[in-house]
């Protein structure tokens, strides 16, 4: 049988900009090596499929290179999905059964808010390597379960980086965010996030980063709520809501592409 093919733009309120993610609704799980060929095929940063389970849906990621535990643009860009197919009522939450738990969201507004478990980072020895790939010197190192935290002293300390990603491939991580109070008054915090080890050299918005991002600036700035921006040349924003262990991320999602894949 055909499977059905979406093309979203996640992280967007208009088409072009945000992260995109490719979904494809499967009638069945399938093999994961087929599910790493199609992702590979299609080429983008994340594929997510999705399927049927009792009680909501089963949900996986996958890079072009291999799968991950978790990903938050590609899982608004399911919610998004399955609510405009008109597979999932408007205002019917939904359960996605993953590598990292059970996830839900559910729209809120014009937005899609996704509830993610939150991850604390603890303080590290700066790498020089870390540093020299990076071509930056950071106020702070942390390091989360699968990603360096790099903490600059300023926005366009992010913005003006130019890392040698070759020399970022050899650092043993998922990726490395990099982080900076904003020096707008509408955002709270920016970030950029590399992931040359995983075949995403820089990614335009990382809904997963936040849960880790999310967690140290709430400690920083002595708030819950937040606004964050990711500067990467697509660009993407971020509402973020940390209560207790988990992350209320909210974002806009956009369909780019409809389409039919044949190959099985």
């Amino acid at each position: 049988m055909p499977i059905p093919y979406y093309q979203v733009d996640a992280f967007a309120s208009r088409p072009f900009r945000g992260n995109p993610a490719a979904v494809c609704l499967l009638a069945e799980e399938m093999p994961a090596a087929w599910m790493q060929s199609v992702a590979a095929e299609i080429n983008l940063a994340e594929t997510a499929f999705v399927h049927v389970r009792q009680g909501g849906y089963a949900l996986r990621w996958f890079t072009p290179q291999i799968e991950v535990n978790l990903c938050g643009h590609a899982t608004l860009a399911a919610a998004h999905v399955l609510w405009e197919d008109g597979q999932v009522a408007a205002r019917e939450p939904i359960r996605f059964t993953t590598n990292s738990g059970i996830i839900t969201t559910q729209r809120v507004d014009d937005e899609i808010q996704m509830n993610f478990p939150a991850e604390t980072p603890t303080l590290c020895t700066p790498q020089d390597t870390l540093n020299l790939a990076l071509g930056a010197k950071p106020i702070e190192t942390l390091r989360c379960q699968s990603d360096y935290l790099v903490v600059l002293q300023s926005e366009q300390a992010v913005q003006q980086l130019q890392p040698d990603f070759h020399a970022l491939r050899t650092i043993v991580a998922r990726g490395i965010m990099v982080t900076a109070r904003s020096e707008s008054p509408d955002t709270d915090f920016v970030s950029r996030f590399f992931a040359p080890r995983i075949g995403i050299n820089e990614d335009s918005v990382t809904g997963s980063a936040h849960c880790v991002l999310t967690p140290y600036w709430s400690h920083k700035l002595a708030k819950q709520k937040l606004m964050a921006r990711q500067l990467s040349a697509r660009g993407g924003v971020l509402h973020l809501h940390l209560q207790h262990d988990r992350v209320m991320i909210c974002g806009m999602a956009r369909t780019i592409i409809k389409g039919t894949l044949y190959a099985k």
